[in-house]
């Protein structure tokens, strides 16, 4: 392997620093530059207080034996079993997720449940065709007033727009596919035929999944390599189509960094608003036109050694604004210092700059609390802290038009020589965690080997990403293997 090429990686999150730790394993040193001044991206760990705070959620599970086998062998024996509950808050009923038949029956009453039943059959014998967006993707499988209930609100309120916006592909990506049919018939009878279910446990790292990304860190470090947080790229340099150097600024200066290749898991919107000499006006207007969604989290601390049993609560009330709950002492014991409190996470979608965004951290302290008492969650004189963290461009939004200007960027980003670009914002899509791990892998084999791993398409196949059969989650169970099936943020 030439001595001679300088690899500059762009993010310090799981795509980013993955690609960094493969090409430490060649012998190589790589400088990885990350505006934050922490590593991890959306699965860094924060602290307040020595309260730890995962920024959504993450859960440890993947079907890829080389995302496993790096975890295994970053953190050992760091890792905890967890068992997995998350329910739908709605009308002041809590509802399984997946829906659970009997359990959605008691809380929605017989005359509800019959018209579900009737709307789903009204669906099933004539749905939408085609099945353009995430309404009719939902309606077809589920029924429209199944839609209505559990889907519609939630998913406009984390989106920001009209479900009828928001394209099918992001529901083939992100919801379980089984029909209602199928979940009533598996209550009441026991099938031969394999069936899909979703996990119901899976892995999560003591200190949180920042503890991961921080030793990856450290061990890019002791082989060479270079972490550059608190340097945001403010100009790429290109001659032609080859990246020529990046120039970097850093508490009021800037520098430049130059190599031979590069791998970026920066939002591929401001990759192309950054290239000097610019992009071609067409390229940039479509980079313009791609929308993100962004979030806060509000992180409470309350005094009292148990609030609800659940790892998270998907909150459709849409009397409130929250719409996800997060209790962290549930994923590990360790993310609380003191076992008589909690520490809770009210997620709130918002677009950067907006009302909500821009609204003071006691402001939105003293909102999560009125939220957290009017759904009967806490008290407001329980909670005894808070604290507040921002999170922009956490979601690629999947609207009406996204595929087209998306196709434009990838055609010109591909003309480029030397670029790679990785991770859920680097390909506008919403990947999980070990999807956005495997395109860090894949661009360094695809620079040092000459591999032609199409990194747009990682994770684009529709089967979905926590189902497991009915024999391999037997085999599983029966074998000890702590492996289970990719890491979801939403």
């Amino acid at each position: 392997m030439s001595n001679d090429r300088r690899f500059v990686v762009i993010g310090a999150g799981p795509s980013g620093l993955t690609a960094a730790y493969e090409l430490t394993k060649h012998g190589l040193c790589p400088v990885v530059v990350e505006k934050d001044t922490i590593v991890g991206g959306l699965a860094r760990t924060e602290t307040y207080r020595g309260f730890r705070f995962d920024m959504g959620g993450h859960r440890f599970f993947t079907k890829d034996k080389e995302v496993e086998a790096m975890w295994r062998e970053v953190l050992e024996h760091e890792f905890l079993r967890r068992s997995r509950l998350s329910r739908i808050y709605y009308k002041k009923v809590f509802f399984h997720y997946p829906l659970k038949p009997a359990n959605a029956l008691a809380g929605l009453g017989l005359v509800e449940s019959i018209r579900i039943a009737l709307s789903y059959l009204r669906w099933s014998l004539f749905p939408h065709k085609p099945e353009e967006t995430f309404e009719h993707w939902v309606t077809n499988r589920f029924g429209k007033r199944l839609f209505e209930i559990f889907f519609k609100s939630y998913t406009e309120k984390v989106w920001g727009i009209p479900c009828s916006e928001l394209r099918a592909e992001w529901a083939a990506q992100r919801i379980k596919d089984l029909s209602l049919k199928t979940a009533v018939l598996d209550m009441f009878f026991k099938r031969k035929k394999t069936i899909k279910t979703l996990i119901d446990a899976f892995d999560y790292p003591r200190l949180g999944p920042g503890m991961l990304w921080t030793r990856v860190r450290e061990l890019v470090e002791q082989q060479g390599g270079t972490i550059l947080t608190g340097s945001d790229v403010v100009r790429i340099h290109r001659t032609g189509q080859v990246i020529d150097s990046i120039e970097i600024g850093h508490n009021g200066s800037t520098r430049l960094v130059a190599g031979t290749d590069f791998i970026s898991s920066m939002p591929i919107t401001q990759f192309i608003q950054r290239l000097d000499p610019p992009a071609p006006t067409a390229i940039r207007a479509a980079a313009d036109g791609l929308r993100y969604r962004d979030f806060l989290t509000v992180c409470l601390i309350v005094n009292k050694p148990h609030v609800f049993p659940d790892n998270w609560i998907y909150v459709h009330e849409p009397a409130v604004q929250v719409g996800r709950i997060q209790n962290f002492k549930n994923w590990s014991p360790e993310m609380v210092p003191d076992p008589g409190q909690c520490s809770l996470g009210l997620e709130y979608f918002c677009n950067e700059g907006d009302a909500l965004w821009s609204t003071e951290d006691e402001a939105l302290i003293e909102l999560a609390k009125r939220e957290l008492a009017s759904l009967g969650l806490a008290k407001r004189e329980e909670v005894t802290d808070g604290c507040v963290f921002r999170m922009p461009k956490s979601y690629p939004v999947y609207d009406s038009g996204y595929r087209e200007l998306l196709d434009e960027i990838r055609a010109y980003v591909d003309s480029f020589e030397n670029f790679q670009t990785v991770g859920r914002n680097g390909l506008h899509r919403y990947n999980n965690q070990d999807h956005a791990m495997l395109t860090g892998m894949y661009a360094v084999r695809n620079s040092l080997f000459g591999k032609t791993h199409d990194l747009w398409s990682v994770n684009a196949e529709q089967e979905y990403h926590e189902e497991v059969r009915q024999s391999e989650a037997t085999q599983t169970q029966a074998s000890g293997d702590k492996s289970s099936p990719a890491v979801s943020i939403a």
